[in-house]
């Protein structure tokens, strides 16, 4: 019975499921053309749509969009954005097929997980005109 044991805890985590880091070619090979939305503590957080060049665009799904993009800096992605210009890196990891992002500028925040991965572009309101 301890020989079991030994066994089983000897077994590489991998075979649990363990997060495969992904490099950002990779990321950009995987998320290029397309849109994948994220959540967070089981929530619905967000999307993006990634197109060639590393150009992005993000929202919140409420409509508003934010056009950006993404760069290489070792092996995480930076975004810097129109309206937030700092970068805002993350590494990436596949889990099971999907990506998983773990923000790197704060190592207490919470990861996004994808949640799909599509064609169609996010839906974004035109700009906002008006008095």
């Amino acid at each position: 019975m301890r020989w079991l044991l030994l066994m089983i805890l000897c077994v590489p985590s991998m075979a649990f499921g363990e997060d495969r880091s992904v490099s950002p070619s990779e990321f950009e090979s995987i998320v290029t053309g397309r849109t994948l939305s994220y959540s967070t503590r089981g929530a619905e957080y967000g999307a993006e749509e990634y197109f060639e060049g590393r150009r992005v665009r993000w929202s919140y799904l409420d409509g508003n969009c934010e056009d950006g993009e993404w760069y290489p800096q070792g092996a995480q992605v930076c975004f810097v954005y129109d309206a937030l210009p700092s970068p805002q890196c993350w590494q990436f990891y596949l889990r099971d097929g999907r990506l998983l992002a773990r923000f790197e500028n704060n190592p207490l925040a919470t990861e996004l997980y994808e949640l799909d991965r599509r064609e169609e572009p996010l839906m974004c309101l035109g700009p906002k005109i008006g008095v």
